[in-house]
């Protein structure tokens, strides 16, 4: 009898053996169905769509300030399409230059902010970026990732049909602020009157974006909101004031610590840098300085452990800001057209001397690292604390080590000086440049609401 019951169970092993996997697969679908919206809500596919975008601008060589447009577009639908229907966070419509309207998901149907946020981010990049198709594909992978969390169908397509409609009017808007109309004029290609702009080596390229002060703001009233104090009068006397800064960067140039080096480099942040050896010219191609502060975004946020609508809130902030100080940057650039460093010094000096960074291809006057960082600084200070601490890891992929930092206006003065040590900045550029970031950061932080009034009163009571 124990023989038989033997021969018996053994037969059926298969049989339960295939039994516990159908038991096993519907469990798991089981707790899959109960934990979407958690496995859905991770911020992870918020910060990989802006990296894709990243990438992507960084292979299609995109100039600094074309990239901070393209951040700013896709942070603002990226955000709306996140945070609509959150209590918490107030919709950037009539808040934003030319902004008026955008459409509402029904407060009847369930979404995913996460998944609406995500499409929406690479949708609208795609309709920016020259490598679309490769957009595209990302978009497709993580539709099918926010599937397999086990999202119900219906939920999944209600986030994609907002999505897309938030998409087209964003990118609608985009066509009004004159961008396309810029690409139409005539390229700048210096002047040879003394003490302005000239091409420099290696590449003798044209002027990056001479007419980007026509661009619609984003905040800001107009490019000339915050206008610097003029550049140094211009002089090739040994005792003038313009003839010591050049010296000064001239013998910094020269007596550059192994640590300055390293400062230099980690900040370079050129998109686009000519390499030429004998007959050989190649390009090596870097992120932008917008697209460092918004990594730097990403990796903070990260450690903050910031859920989607707090990482979403703070890409949209840094980028709107960082967007209109390139456009305030841009339009003194233009205005001033100072020579830069290694022209002068090579004309008046030593027609040997050769910064230590590549010389980016525009006028001198002021430094857009020193706008944009510290613009970027008062942004995320304000989000994160004037305090908080991270490493960056940003140019690891670039093969530059991670940089430490105690707080954002640290990183905001490094990046700045950065560009002296470099030898591509005289002083006033970099510390007026500070100035007129702090004042763009300070004005868009304290004008820009993202948390609508009820929050803010709440957090303030509870402190």
């Amino acid at each position: 009898m124990f023989s038989y019951l033997i021969s018996h169970i053994s037969h059926l092993k298969p049989h339960i053996s295939y039994l516990l996997t159908i038991l096993c697969l519907l469990q798991t679908n089981c707790q899959s169905g109960k934990n979407w919206e958690k496995l859905a809500s991770d911020p992870e596919f918020v910060h990989r769509a802006i990296k894709k975008v990243t990438d992507v601008m960084v292979e299609d060589i995109y100039s600094p300030p074309v990239a901070s447009r393209t951040y700013a577009y896709i942070a603002i639908a990226g955000y709306e399409a996140g945070v609509q229907g959150n209590k918490q966070y107030a919709t950037l419509q009539r808040q934003l230059n030319g902004l008026d309207s955008l459409p509402e998901p029904s407060s009847l149907k369930a979404y995913s902010p996460a998944l609406a946020s995500a499409h929406a981010i690479l949708m609208v990049a795609k309709s920016l970026v020259f490598s679309d198709q490769k957009i595209k594909a990302f978009d497709t992978k993580l539709l099918e990732e926010f599937k397999d969390t086990g999202m119900p169908q219906n939920v999944f397509d209600n986030s994609i049909v907002y999505a897309d409609s938030l998409v087209k009017r964003i990118v609608k808007w985009s066509t009004g602020d004159n961008y396309k109309k810029t690409r139409a004029m005539t390229k700048y290609s210096g002047s040879e009157e003394a003490g302005l702009w000239k091409p420099t080596p290696p590449s003798y390229m044209n002027a990056v974006e001479p007419y980007w002060n026509l661009i619609r703001p984003f905040m800001v009233d107009s490019a000339q909101q915050f206008k610097p104090v003029p550049a140094t009068t211009f002089s090739t006397q040994k005792g003038s004031l313009f003839y010591q800064e050049a010296v000064k960067v001239r013998q910094m140039g020269d007596k550059l610590t192994d640590e300055q080096i390293q400062i230099a480099n980690f900040w370079d942040c050129n998109p686009f840098k000519m390499n030429i050896y004998g007959h050989v010219m190649y390009a090596t191609k870097k992120i932008s300085p917008g697209g460092h502060w918004i990594n730097i975004t990403r990796l903070v946020c990260k450690k903050a452990k910031a859920d989607v609508a707090k990482s979403l809130e703070a890409y949209v902030r840094l980028s709107v800001t960082m967007a209109d100080g390139f456009i305030c940057c841009w339009d003194e650039k233009f205005r001033s057209k100072v020579i830069r460093p290694e022209t002068y010094i090579n004309q008046y000096m030593d027609e040997n001397w050769v910064p230590l960074l590549q010389t980016p291809p525009f006028p001198e006057y002021t430094s857009g690292h020193s706008v944009v960082s510290a613009a970027s600084s008062v942004v995320l200070s304000k989000l994160f604390g004037n305090n908080f601490e991270y490493s960056d890891s940003t140019e690891i992929e670039f093969k530059i080590p991670v940089r430490h930092f105690k707080s954002f206006k640290q990183a905001a003065n490094e990046a700045a000086i950065s560009r002296f040590y470099g030898g591509i900045h005289y002083m006033p550029s970099i510390t007026n440049g500070l100035k007129e970031g702090n004042e763009i950061g300070t004005y868009i932080t304290n004008k820009l609401v993202t948390r609508k009034a009820s929050t803010v009163i709440a957090a303030v009571k509870e402190r």
